[in-house]
């Protein structure tokens, strides 16, 4: 009895959850740079929009 299909199964499908899980963290660091990038905007936009003209920031 050969198990050699077990073993190419098992491989294929070890590299393919070593893929999805590189990828999906991928996906997640930039999803996550890219609202930080955003907060950042708008926080710097309200910052912005509150500062007084004429004072000097504290």
């Amino acid at each position: 009895m050969s198990y050699q299909n077990y073993v190419i199964a098992a491989y294929a499908v070890f590299a393919i959850v070593l893929a999805w899980d590189f990828v999906s963290s991928r996906l997640q660091i930039r999803r996550e740079l890219r609202a930080a990038r955003q907060r950042a905007a708008r926080q710097a936009g309200q910052a912005g929009a509150r500062k007084p003209t004429g004072e000097l920031s504290r």
